[in-house]
């Protein structure tokens, strides 16, 4: 019975972990996708925007990224953080067995890496998926045609790195703070 209660705290706090980083990742996908889509789109009917009004489009839809992306991280390291709270018992146990501080740090960091693979990865998806419909339904398939592989790739893996990246930079502290629990305090917390 704890045992299972255990798995569902956790899981669900992975969830909110992985939500996080979805989102922030599935903007940008939308962002990066509906760029390459506009400028096909403007390839195939110029519109009578000006460069200039494009640009400051891009700008502001990038600031909007990068402010989405950083709300995004420190919402994981809060999850993270909680994370590390609700398994100080296990932590002080992996360590009373001889568990060295880079082990434990390791530990929390090739999880939260695994989260940030996997939920950039749908995020990309998501975003892409939506914004790819976007402009399936305003210009047709003559834009839905003019996307290169090459470029849904390439967005696939900056997407992926930076979701990752920034799941990993969001959990450095909390998985510093957890390397560094005494394993007594640890065992004695009522958490």
């Amino acid at each position: 019975m704890i045992a299972l209660e255990s798995i569902r705290v956790r899981f669900w706090r992975s969830m909110i972990t992985a939500a996080g980083i979805f989102l922030g990742i599935a903007f940008l996908s939308s962002v990066l996708a509906g760029s390459a889509m506009s400028e096909i789109a403007n390839r195939l009917s110029p519109e009578k925007l000006t460069t200039e009004v494009r640009a400051a489009a891009q700008a502001r839809n990038m600031w909007l990224v990068v402010m989405s992306l950083i709300v995004c991280t420190v919402g994981i390291s809060n999850s993270m953080l909680m994370s590390v709270t609700e398994r100080f018992k296990e932590i002080g146990t992996m360590k009373c067995l001889g568990a060295l501080d880079s082990f434990v740090r390791r530990l929390f960091l090739i999880e939260a890496a695994f989260l940030g693979i996997i939920a950039s990865a749908i995020g990309w998806f998501v975003g892409y998926l939506g914004m790819f419909l976007l402009f399936l339904i305003r210009q047709g398939w003559a834009v839905a045609a003019g996307v290169s592989l090459r470029s849904v790739l390439m967005d696939l893996v900056t997407c992926v790195v930076v979701g990752t990246i920034l799941t990993l930079l969001a959990t450095v502290f909390p998985a510093q703070r957890a390397s560094k629990l005494p394993p007594a305090a640890a065992l004695r917390s009522e958490i």
